[in-house]
């Protein structure tokens, strides 16, 4: 039962904050979009489709904050995203926020969430993390 409830906990708060997924991802390397799927799903456990993923792409890169290229150098054309000056600074601002939810949420003893502590690591090894449930 629990383990349920922890998935389904994980899946939630990976459906609400896909959009930062998807620029944290980003921050690493660019990519395409089904790379973009396959790495959520390795990182989340959570399978987000084409019909949930580019759109949302399309999205970010209206508001500036994902930048598209076609790749045409492979045996099929791909269009890669990479994050853009203003997708990191709402990344960054997005994180510090999140940091200080679940610094705040540790001190009631009810809810118990980790937040990681700034480092070398990179921002999708510090967002899993930084979500661990206990």
């Amino acid at each position: 039962m629990t383990n349920n409830y922890q998935k389904e906990i994980q899946t939630k708060l990976t459906k609400g904050l896909l959009d930062m997924i998807i620029l944290q991802i980003l921050d690493q390397q660019p990519m395409h979009g089904y790379q973009i799927i396959m790495k959520i799903r390795k990182s989340f456990g959570v399978y987000f489709g084409p019909s949930t993923i580019y759109p949302l792409l399309g999205e970010l890169e209206k508001k500036g904050y994902l930048k598209s290229t076609w790749n045409m150098d492979s045996e099929r054309p791909r269009k890669v995203y990479q994050i853009t000056k203003e997708g990191s600074t709402i990344l960054s601002y997005t994180e510090g926020s999140l940091n200080i939810i679940c610094k705040t949420m540790t001190t009631d003893n009810k809810i118990h969430l980790e937040a990681a502590p700034l480092s070398t690591e990179s921002r999708l090894e510090r967002e899993n993390k930084h979500f661990a449930i206990s």
